[in-house]
């Protein structure tokens, strides 16, 4: 990189109200233009809210109202050239349930999305599950779809969904494909004040950016308490930056790519033998 990449993630109390969540998202992306953010990245569902927490299930979202949504989020982002990823549930044109989905908004108006595969519990019951390039099932307004990775300038990003965090593989997949930096969207919450939660899924936010030499930036949903961070690690698991718990608010982080450290060096060329 020649210059840092600004990053932002905003972690807010997710609804069931789109257009409440709407007025929130918008916000934070004037408060991310003012920062000069040049990455901002929203929770799981941020958009839509999450079922059954905060809707009764996916088919009671209002399509129409999400597509108007994204369309606005799409015109704000893009005059501020900011490049934004935000959770929604999104309309699947094959037969079966909508899809638990990264939104890509990409600087020069063209989208990405990315469906979450790790479907278990409320998920399954509520999104279809693809395989990586699903062509029958992209809406017809996204210009672009992807795997879970997309390039920002010279900077090659994995995206990733909430429960996949506890599964390498999904992980080892973005190791193959070079990225440089790892995102992940949850909705992870709790009804108490579920401390060992938030440190567990932290552990394995950690563990996922050693064992792949690649930073994480992570952001989640706050209400009622919050089980996962909103946070930047590096590429040895080092907290850069953590926004504090069950409040609102956008980190924001000047990330800069930088030489491996020989620890770091050491662990990519041994995962490196494993993929020749």
């Amino acid at each position: 990189m020649k210059k840092p990449m600004k990053l932002g993630a905003y972690q807010f109390a997710v609804s069931g109200n789109i257009r409440k969540n709407l007025k929130t998202i918008k916000k934070a992306i004037a408060l991310a233009a003012e920062q000069k953010i040049e990455l901002l990245v929203f929770p799981e569902c941020a958009l839509t809210g999450y079922p059954p927490h905060d809707i009764p299930d996916s088919r009671a979202v209002d399509f129409e109202e999400v597509d108007a949504a994204l369309e606005e989020i799409q015109t704000l982002a893009a005059g501020n050239g900011i490049c934004t990823v935000i959770g929604s549930i999104t309309e699947s044109k094959a037969p079966g349930n909508p899809h638990n989905s990264a939104v890509i908004f990409l600087p020069d108006g063209k989208r990405e999305i990315y469906y979450k595969r790790a479907l278990w519990g409320w998920d399954r019951d509520n999104f279809s599950g693809e395989k990586l390039d699903p062509e029958a099932t992209v809406p017809e307004n996204f210009s672009l779809k992807c795997g879970g990775v997309f390039q920002l300038g010279n900077v090659k990003i994995g995206v990733r969904i909430c429960f996949e965090v506890r599964f390498p593989e999904y992980f080892r997949e973005l190791y193959a494909q070079n990225t440089d930096l790892n995102i992940i969207l949850f909705y992870d919450v709790a009804d108490n004040d579920n401390v060992d939660r938030y440190d567990l899924i932290r552990s394995h936010i950690r563990t996922r950016a050693v064992e792949n030499v690649c930073p994480i930036l992570t952001v989640d949903t706050i209400r009622p308490y919050q089980t996962a961070p909103t946070a930047l690690y590096d590429r040895s698991g080092g907290v850069l930056a953590e926004l504090e718990r069950n409040k609102e608010g956008l980190l924001v982080y000047d990330w800069e790519k930088t030489e491996l450290t020989f620890g770091e060096q050491g662990r990519k060329e041994i995962s490196d033998s494993f993929f020749k």
